[in-house]
């Protein structure tokens, strides 16, 4: 079981890469219906699988890949179903990763279901399957067949009937200086948000030099190097080739991603913001967090480790140093995978490109991991220096196991926002971190242990300053929950200010006046002719908290958006149904067709088809007629964003 959950990072974590598929259809699909009587028909649905690919029955096992799933819409009410689906001929085989025997198909497979019609007056029948697909890289699909009952085969219907253009016509505006926003990208912001990402994933993999798992490898690889070779200076390139490796391996893990690129491009929002994502991820933190604190070990399959520690024997040279490096990525998992896992977090809860942002964020923690072993191969008198190891890591570890509990909230906090279900409201979640703060000071100052902590003889300097640092950051908390202070350290961490246990007047960021329908808030622009703040924002967007609690929250800022604008804000990541009369398909230019069932799809896709952005924050200024008053804009400072607004006033004058 604990081998499972030490994958469970790992294996979910590729898939979500590998979504986005970019060759032909690895499965084809046909599909007819046999007669048997005039009350009972058989559905066939056949696939042809790639040459390579296998995909998964509906009874592999419980605890290994993807089963096949199929939902007969209507059955129960218009037809009944006689015994379950079958399935042609089957392949078992042992899986090593999830240890059970898996059953999948290969080249084909077929599925047969009897029904009995119930009601004589339909001639359709609708099936949606959820299968899964893998070759080296495994991809869930969906598949809807449609049959009809006299026989013929009915396509999946891809047009927009004349309910749903009209309703998709009214995402698309006539907006004037359009051109304008093409001149608003900010790019600056990306770019430094990129190195931010690259900060973050050095600083873990600093972090992740001083667990047990890797610090003591340093002086023991790098002597290996400088003794092994005939020359000092072989030595040194082999250390710096074995640097390199290390760093090429972490960002190689990231390249999966940038899949996502060919599909449809709300995709990466929708897993970042997804209510069951962010609850899985809430579980996993928490259980690496208790490794963290030594109640369990997590460790990857020993075999692996094995495999690659004689393949870099047996291969030697160049080939052999790359293997060695993988190596020790998989045998330093149970340190590295927690912080990895809070990078992968920080990465979907940081705005921009996501795939980017995860490459930028490994290659840092790969270049901090490989900066010790280049150095000590170039320096080995340095070797000396380093601080021997012992129970101080330990105490590295548990620290790590508070913060991974701190970002496991985080992951909750967004479920609990998009579900609006009002549990983690923000001084729920201040008060668990003021318990966390107070639970870290009180370990660093000695007074309990965990599992694996040795005796507590005299307490390190650097112990007493990380124990009185957490305690000010406690304090820090406290005086924000009680109004003394405000929090803008966290902005964009806790929910926001106005999700709170006690009433507010407005449910809208800082208490302004809003609308959260753009037509609504276009007739009042109207009205009152004022012009219009467009706010696409999120409940999860940490980034939309920081502008609105750092920069709309400024004394020169703060009234020109009360006073002359008209907030409307659309959330891109709010997963409530639309009325059942509101939702329509969306046909794009491309001829694609678009599903549009909640608000996140709504104005996801209002926001990508009009602005040609999928980021948020996002900020735009239109006039009561949609003219467009300024280029749009996205975080930034408060001087930058004051002028932008007072520019968009002036030419809506």
């Amino acid at each position: 079981m604990i081998r499972f959950f030490a994958l469970l990072l790992f294996i979910v974590v590729l898939p979500l890469g590998t979504f986005a598929q970019t060759e032909d259809e690895p499965v084809v699909w046909e599909h007819h219906i046999n007669k048997i009587s005039d009350t009972e028909y058989e559905l066939v649905m056949q696939a042809k699988i790639l040459d390579g690919w296998h995909m998964y029955s509906q009874f592999t096992s419980e605890f290994g890949s993807l089963p096949s799933e199929f939902t007969y819409n209507g059955h129960g009410t218009i037809y009944e179903l006689i015994d379950g689906t079958t399935e042609s001929e089957t392949i078992k085989e042992y899986s090593e990763v999830f240890e059970v025997e898996e059953t999948y198909f290969k080249d084909n497979a077929t599925f047969t279901q009897r029904i009995k019609i119930l009601d004589k007056a339909i001639n359709q029948i609708d099936v949606d399957l959820f299968f899964q697909v893998c070759e080296e890289v495994c991809i869930p699909m969906d598949k809807k067949f449609i049959f009809t009952l006299n026989g013929s085969k009915a396509e999946i219907i891809t047009t927009v009937d004349d309910r749903s253009l009209a309703l998709g016509q009214r995402l698309r505006l006539d907006l004037k200086n359009r051109e304008l926003l093409t001149q608003g990208q900010d790019t600056i912001a990306t770019s430094t948000n990129i190195w931010v990402i690259f900060g973050l994933g050095f600083l873990g993999g600093l972090i992740a030099l001083l667990t047990p798992c890797v610090f003591p490898m340093i002086p023991l690889t790098v002597s290996f190097f400088t003794k092994h070779s005939q020359k000092k200076s072989k030595g040194i390139i082999n250390a710096l080739l074995y640097g390199f490796f290390i760093i090429l391996i972490y960002f190689l893990l990231s390249l999966p991603f940038h899949l996502f690129d060919s599909v449809d491009s709300q995709i990466l929002n929708s897993i970042a913001t997804n209510v069951w994502l962010n609850l899985l991820f809430f579980v996993i933190f928490l259980f690496f967090a208790f490794s963290f604190f030594g109640y369990y070990e997590l460790t990857l399959p020993s075999s692996w480790a094995n495999k690659m520690d004689d393949a870099s024997t047996k291969v030697g040279g160049v080939l052999g140093i790359f293997f060695m490096a993988v190596t020790l990525a998989i045998v330093s998992f149970s340190c590295t995978g927690p912080i990895l896992g809070g990078l992968l977090g920080g990465t979907t809860l940081a705005e921009g490109e996501v795939a980017s942002n995860l490459t930028a964020g490994m290659t840092g923690f790969g270049v901090a991991l490989a900066l010790p072993f280049a150095l000590f191969a170039l320096f080995p008198a340095w070797l000396n220096s380093l601080p021997k190891s012992g129970g101080w890591m330990t105490t590295v570890k548990v620290v790590l196991g508070f913060l991974e509990i701190g970002l496991a909230l985080k992951f909750l906090s967004n479920a609990d926002l998009v579900g609006h279900w009002g549990i983690l409201k923000r001084e729920v979640f201040l008060g668990i971190w003021i318990v966390l703060g107070i639970a870290m000071t009180l370990y660093l100052f000695g007074l309990y242990k965990f599992p694996h902590d040795g005796p507590i003889k005299k307490l390190s300097l650097s112990r007493k300053v990380a124990a009185f640092v957490s305690a000010v950051f406690t304090i820090y908390m406290i005086l924000g929950v009680t109004n003394i202070t405000n929090l803008k350290l966290l902005s964009g961490f806790p929910p926001p200010e106005f999700y709170s246990i006690f009433e507010q007047e407005s449910d809208c960021p800082l208490g302004i006046d809003c609308y959260k329908d753009f037509d609504e808030g276009l007739a009042y622009a109207k009205e009152v002719n004022k012009p219009i703040l467009l706010d696409f924002t999120g409940w999860a967007c940490v980034n939309c908290r920081k502008m609105e609690e750092n920069v709309w929250s400024d004394s020169e800022v703060f009234p020109i958006i009360k006073e002359n604008y008209v907030l409307i804000s659309l959330y891109t990541d709010d997963r409530e149904d639309l009325p059942e009369d509101e939702q329509f398909n969306f046909q794009f230019d491309s001829g694609r067709v678009k599903e549009i069932n909640n608000i996140a799809q709504k104005w996801g896709t209002f926001q990508d088809v009009n602005f040609g952005s999928i980021s948020q924050p996002f900020y735009v200024l239109l006039s009561p007629d949609l003219k467009v008053l300024n280029t749009s804009i996205q975080n930034t400072d408060i001087p930058t964003y004051k002028n932008w607004l007072l520019e968009g006033l002036r030419n809506n004058e």
